[in-house]
């Protein structure tokens, strides 16, 4: 960990640059640019809303806007937009860099680094586009929200350790990277953000416990719709699995590096 740690630092300019130069490669060619990070998942957003509100609505308790349902999916999938971009470009991250990993010799804790970055950046603008989307339909956001960098390092965490995991297996089993999408698309009806938690019989519920965003997600609805401070205990619990399975991560990362390299 720690000779991982001081290759970052020491190739820090290479991972500023290369998240910089990604995100203006990106929309070099586009009217928009960067607008089209915000606008595909707000329009998401807007579907849902549209479709889902009138039956919705009226369950979520709590929220004193008429515009209660977007409020409440805004804030899930800010949380899982960060969660599904780092574990879908971790998945193919090392097949698609396999000739720079081939021809260059650097630390190739860098390249998931990148990914961390550049992600957290559009999060970012991300976040900051909802908090006018809120604005817009009256929605004040209290102090509250100053528990949300706790929660993104929590989802930090639990993406990278997974998308190590998962990328690392789809460099020797190609299959992984047609079965992952699949899983997410699973994984997130699988989460209280379209639908609210009320509408699960209480007998299903403690199904939830064995969905590591679950706590994460609701932290963000707690903190950026009701304006409540999230359940510690519940992130606890979830930044320890976080944890160790970022551990399991840089280990099968590292020990596989260099096999990663024939393979490709």
């Amino acid at each position: 960990m720690k000779t991982m740690l001081k290759a970052i630092w020491q190739y820090r300019h290479f991972i500023i640059s290369s998240i910089k130069n990604e995100f203006v490669a990106r929309f070099s060619r586009s009217t928009l640019g960067g607008l089209w990070i915000i606008i595909q998942p707000l329009t998401q957003v807007a579907i849902y809303a549209l479709i889902l509100s009138a039956v919705l609505s009226a369950k979520l308790p709590g929220i004193d806007n008429q515009y209660a349902y977007a409020i409440y999916l805004t804030a899930g999938m800010l949380a899982w937009s960060l969660f599904s971009e780092i574990i879908s470009r971790c998945l193919d991250l090392f097949i698609a860099q396999g000739n720079l990993m081939k021809k260059m010799m650097f630390p190739k804790i860098t390249l998931p680094t990148i990914v961390i970055g550049s992600s957290l950046l559009n999060n970012i603008m991300l976040l900051l586009a909802i908090m006018v989307v809120f604005a817009l339909l009256g929605h004040t956001p209290t102090l509250q929200m100053f528990w949300l960098p706790l929660l993104t390092i929590a989802i930090v965490i639990l993406a990278v350790g997974l998308g190590l995991i998962l990328g690392v297996l789809n460099v020797f089993i190609r299959d992984i990277g047609q079965v992952v999408p699949i899983i997410l698309q699973v994984a997130f009806w699988f989460t209280p953000i379209v639908y609210p938690l009320s509408i699960i019989p209480e007998s299903y519920r403690h199904w939830l416990s064995f969905n590591p965003m679950y706590p994460i997600v609701k932290g963000y609805q707690d903190v950026l719709v009701y304006g409540s401070r999230p359940d510690l205990i519940l992130i606890l619990w979830m930044g320890g699995i976080s944890i160790l399975l970022l551990v399991l991560g840089l280990f099968l990362f590292r020990r596989a590096s260099s096999e990663m390299v024939d393979a490709l």
